[in-house]
């Protein structure tokens, strides 16, 4: 029963915690094309991992997964820039680039016609100590 109830409050410590806060925009660059831009407002402390990691081994890189639709198509990959922290990681025991502060992931997109679609981001946060399950946001576009 004790250990029921521990992992009960240990859930419920998980639930309330949230350091990462996301916000996305777009922007057009010329006709057709766009810049998709996505933020990680992340709590002092906290980090979130890049998309790439020199193995699958160790956190959850942060992903894109886009919707599949011929109305748009991807220019190039997507740029990460931020607080960069590129090194050895004691809970990971792997060298990993993780990002602090308020990294930006920026996308190229090339549309047709206007176009909705959805992007999800999937992410994983670590402190010094800990880390949390990785999550996903579902962030919506409207591209006229």
């Amino acid at each position: 029963m004790l250990f029921a109830l521990a992992l009960f409050a240990t859930s419920a410590v998980f639930a309330q915690l949230n350091p990462v806060k996301w916000s996305y925009e777009s922007k057009k660059v010329a006709d057709g094309e766009y810049d998709l831009i996505f933020t990680a407002n992340i709590t002092d402390g906290w980090y979130i991992y890049s998309q790439n990691l020199e193995s699958d081994e160790g956190p959850i890189p942060t992903t894109f997964s886009w919707d599949d639709s011929p109305k748009f198509s991807l220019v190039g990959k997507t740029a990460e820039e931020g607080d960069k922290h590129e090194g050895y990681d004691e809970i990971f025991d792997m060298n990993v680039i993780k990002y602090s502060g308020r990294p930006t992931f920026t996308q190229r997109v090339k549309v047709a016609e206007p176009v909705s679609f959805s992007v999800y981001v999937e992410f994983m946060t670590c402190d010094k100590n800990r880390c949390l399950p990785p999550k996903e946001i579902e962030a919506k576009f409207n591209l006229q």
